[in-house]
């Protein structure tokens, strides 16, 4: 079909302008303008803008509140204990609540902010022409301008109950990070000055994992022991045995120097602490001519016939003693803990 052949009354009305241009055809890219404005109930009801507003502080206060139970988390549960929640099942109860309690304090600073902007700062939209990068001073003027009348508009000054609890939500959330500075390392206790030795604990050949009796130590030979009650399938076993790990050696009473090893020990028999005082190397290279004890890590050698005292390396001190004696049952027993702490120097030994 032609156009000639198609009827007047659809063809487009045209005519020929002196550019060329159709007249009458629509500009697919025409501004359409903005919406006009439609308040909201907010804006209309002061009752309302009130609602808001207790809603906006609630969800800040809940944010406090969330911060500090944050924090007492991190101090009330124990990095190790696991509890069953469903439907997650189970989990660490210290990493369950760290990650609730930040999330419930992150979530309703942000839904609070939101809340806030949606219902109580101007809603009306306001269209800005485009600039250059470089701001000129009048740029700077209306800015600051348009600064001071976004402040007003947003209420914060008349709207104090928002204001105070979004400061106090602001000002509490950075105690979180604060906290997790604890994990840089251990607080100041005295985990490191005890051990799981203590009076009437029998020492446990670590080999065959029965109580060690003094027939069971002849001169020159070098066995190792940990305290009775010690599993290796307990989840602290590491822990424990990094403090409480034991060197027996029997030395014949003569060639004893040092009088306290001589009163500490079982006729000969001594025990020390495997750990070596330099940075914690477990001890294990005897020469029994010399009674001497080489750390294999760092070369730090101990004399263990004269208080385990320190001739050779890095090592800061001499290893700890314990005391031992005999039980009714003819088995070696502890007469207490080390009375020095176990391993390397540390901060608060004092």
């Amino acid at each position: 079909m032609s156009s000639q052949e198609i009827p007047e009354e659809v063809l487009p009305a045209e005519r020929d302008t002196a550019h060329g241009a159709v007249e009458g055809a629509g500009d697919p890219f025409a501004d359409p303008g903005l919406p006009a404005h439609r308040p909201r109930i907010q804006d209309i009801d002061e009752r309302a803008a009130r609602r808001s507003e207790r809603a906006v502080a609630f969800m800040f206060t809940l944010s406090m509140l969330a911060t500090v139970a944050f924090i007492a988390s991190y101090v009330i549960f124990p990095v190790d204990q696991i509890v069953y929640i469903w439907p997650f099942g189970h989990v660490s109860s210290l990493n369950f609540s760290l990650g609730l309690t930040l999330g419930v304090a992150l979530f309703c600073i942000g839904a609070g902010a939101v809340h806030w902007a949606r219902t109580l700062m101007s809603d009306v939209e306001v269209a800005d022409d485009r600039h250059a990068i470089e701001a000129e001073p009048e740029v700077k003027a209306k800015v600051l301008a348009d600064f001071a009348d976004g402040a007003k508009e947003s209420a914060i000054g008349r709207r104090k109950l928002i204001r105070n609890t979004m400061f106090g939500a602001l000002a509490l959330v950075p105690l979180s990070g604060v906290m997790l500075l604890r994990d840089l390392g251990p607080l100041p206790e005295k985990k490191l000055r005890s051990t799981l030795w203590a009076k009437g604990k029998q020492l446990i050949n670590m080999n065959t994992m029965e109580p060690l009796r003094p027939e069971d130590v002849v001169v020159g030979s070098l066995t190792f022991a940990m305290p009775e009650g010690l599993e290796e399938d307990a989840h602290d076993f590491q822990t424990q045995i990094a403090k409480a790990a034991l060197m027996i050696i029997r030395i014949e009473p003569d060639n004893i120097k040092d009088k306290r090893e001589r009163e500490w020990a079982h006729e000969g028999i001594v025990a020390f602490s495997k750990i070596c005082t330099h940075v914690g190397c477990p001890i294990s290279l005897y020469e029994q001519q010399t009674h001497h004890v080489l750390c294999p890590c760092h070369q730090s050698t101990f004399d263990l016939s004269d208080g385990a005292r320190v001739i050779f390396g890095p090592a800061g001190h001499a290893l700890p003693q314990l005391r031992i004696g005999v039980n009714s049952e003819g088995n070696l027993e502890a007469l207490g803990d080390f009375e020095e702490p176990v391993g390397p120097a540390f901060w608060e030994r004092g």
